[in-house]
């Protein structure tokens, strides 16, 4: 399972890396987005995959998973959640008063002013 994890967060921070070298406001922030889902996948798959032990000690039980990766798995979902959604009214803002979501265009708009 975990060689199969490792493909898929391989993939997810080749297409995230893509996304963010592109020009446009919108693609860098989905490619941000996609980052942040790998990371939670890395930090998943380094918690441990084996699913044998429970994550809550229960009667009976004489081991059991560490709950730290997934307290900070969903911690990282709702700040990357957060900044998602600033980033996407910061680049509809900037849209709204540039008219492009082209780095470049903006870069050179900014200068001349």
């Amino acid at each position: 399972m975990e060689v199969v994890m490792a493909f898929v967060i391989g993939f997810l921070f080749m297409a995230a890396v893509y996304l963010i070298l592109s020009k446009s406001i919108l693609r860098i922030i989905i490619g941000t987005s996609l980052l942040s889902h790998g990371a939670h996948l890395l930090i998943l798959t380094m918690g441990g995959l084996d699913g044998e032990a429970p994550p809550v000690l229960a009667d009976g039980v004489t081991n059991m998973a560490d709950p730290l990766p997934q307290a900070l798995i969903l911690t990282a979902i709702v700040i990357s959640f957060g900044v998602t959604a600033f980033f996407l009214v910061l680049a509809y803002r900037a849209y709204q008063e540039l008219g492009t979501d082209n780095m470049d265009e903006i870069r050179g708009k900014l200068s001349d002013d």
